[in-house]
């Protein structure tokens, strides 16, 4: 019983909270990146600002070509510039991208179609499609990033236009398509729109206010995302003078009235501007200015499989303040990394095809690898150990090619909670997965020679 207690105080220390979060430097020589983004496959699109995608492969090294140049269109500085970047879920076959940038000469954003090279996957076709403009106000809070959900619609995150405090209170106001989320359907048309409306848009066809609206009362959803294994929406949205906030709802809750300029998080803001019959969605999280912080950067949650302790956690940064912040997914708790030493100024993550992490600092110009470095499962293979099938439905088998056996195995969920503590007798034993439900679990494997490696194993039954 002693051995036990001590392996599960090992396991759960590990699992839960002995993290220490650092950055590895992946690609060095960008200029400015607002956006990294991957295709499906081994490579890393960065977003310059001023308006070129670099590609950076899997080994770290930065193509001398640019996949795309748009700084002959494009207006930028300050919040404008090419601003975000993302690829059709059928890349693979029809080539669509779609880019977000700030039109040259009247400052407009807008949101456009661009196509590969059918004969170069390492550049893109130069003439592009617009699908989507919309007039800026103000050259501030133009917004930026663009994604897919898992219901293949196109999410654009719009700034309320810009100056301060929303002074044309568009954020509000259901006929702007500024201060919200818009999700459009860029597989059909709408009559003259070279694109459609999803069913279930709150403003939709036949209903008061734009059709393209998601969501209201945003003021600068500058960087979001989409959970890759739920399809929950987070929203990362720049406060005023005084609180930064995180948003996180289902992937289908539509129609949501995120507050501002009613609410700057979940303080007021403009006094008597709450209506009495809205229904206001508030951050999971916030943290105020204090400390030096300014801006928030928004980031994703950690769905890899070399870093078992950032898993159930959203990675986020500020601009004013070198260091990863970290949102408990389960309880929407915050806590940070160590502050890094020099100014950083992290202006956006990005995630790679297996959903590790990427971050970037644009006062070096390096594209970051974020890792845990108290604990990863890249040496589970060299210890010799092994499983599959993975994902597993019934069961899976453990192997042992040093021949170190008996051992101990133990079945750990991302909570750090053991729910199987088995040993093994031979080279390749079966353990059932009939008890446990489908997710992502913890397997820790420990030798006759005392060897421990830890990786993940995903049950789908």
């Amino acid at each position: 019983m002693k051995t036990k207690i001590t392996l599960f105080f090992f396991v759960l220390s590990a699992c839960s909270f002995a993290q220490t979060i650092a950055l590895t430097p992946f690609v060095s020589g960008v200029s400015n990146a607002v956006e990294i983004a991957n295709a499906g496959d081994s490579r890393l699109f960065i977003v310059q600002q001023s308006g070129e995608i670099r590609i950076a492969n899997a080994d770290g090294t930065l193509n001398p070509n640019n996949f795309l140049n748009l700084s002959g269109i494009i207006t930028s500085g300050g919040e404008r510039g090419l601003l975000g970047l993302a690829f059709h879920p059928q890349y693979a076959t029809n080539g669509y991208f779609y880019v977000n940038y700030t039109r040259s000469g009247d400052g407009a954003t807008v949101i456009a179609r661009y196509s590969v090279d059918p004969n170069n996957p390492n550049l893109a076709l130069a003439a592009g499609t617009p699908l989507l403009v919309v007039s800026q106000p103000f050259s501030n809070h133009n917004g930026g990033s663009i994604h897919f959900g898992t219901d293949g619609y196109l999410y654009i995150g719009m700034g309320d236009g810009g100056s301060g405090g929303d002074p044309g209170n568009r954020a509000q106001n259901i006929n702007e398509n500024l201060g919200k989320m818009l999700r459009i359907d860029v597989d059909t048309t709408n009559g003259s729109l070279p694109y459609g409306i999803p069913d279930g848009n709150p403003y939709g066809i036949g209903l008061a206010g734009n059709d393209e609206i998601w969501a209201i009362g945003l003021r600068n959803p500058w960087k979001f995302s989409f959970d890759r294994n739920t399809g929950d929406l987070w929203i990362a949205d720049v406060g005023q003078n005084a609180i930064e906030e995180i948003n996180h709802v289902a992937s289908n809750a539509e129609g949501l009235n995120y507050g501002w300029k009613c609410y700057e998080a979940n303080s007021v803001y403009t006094s008597g501007c709450a209506q009495p019959n809205v229904t206001y969605t508030f951050p999971v999280a916030s943290y105020t200015h204090s400390g030096g912080a300014c801006s928030i950067t928004g980031g994703y949650v950690y769905t890899g499989s070399t870093y078992p302790n950032m898993l159930g956690k959203y990675y986020f940064a500020d601009y004013c303040v070198n260091r990863i912040g970290m949102v408990n997914v389960a309880t929407n708790a915050i806590t940070y990394s160590s502050t890094f030493t020099g100014n950083n100024y992290f202006t956006t993550f990005g995630q790679d095809v297996n959903g590790e992490l990427y971050v970037s600092a644009s006062a070096t110009g390096i594209i970051y690898k974020i890792t845990d470095s108290s604990l990863g499962v890249n040496d589970f293979s060299k210890m010799g150990f092994s499983i599959a099938p993975n994902p597993a439905s019934s069961e899976f088998f453990v192997k042992m090619s040093n021949g170190n056996y008996p051992a101990q195995v133990s079945v750990i969920d991302v909570s750090g909670k053991i729910l199987l503590d088995q040993r093994i007798d031979s080279e390749s034993s079966a353990i059932s997965t009939s008890a446990f439900q489908s997710g992502i679990y913890m397997i820790s494997v420990k030798d006759s020679n005392g060897a421990a490696s830890t990786s993940k194993l995903a049950v789908a039954q």
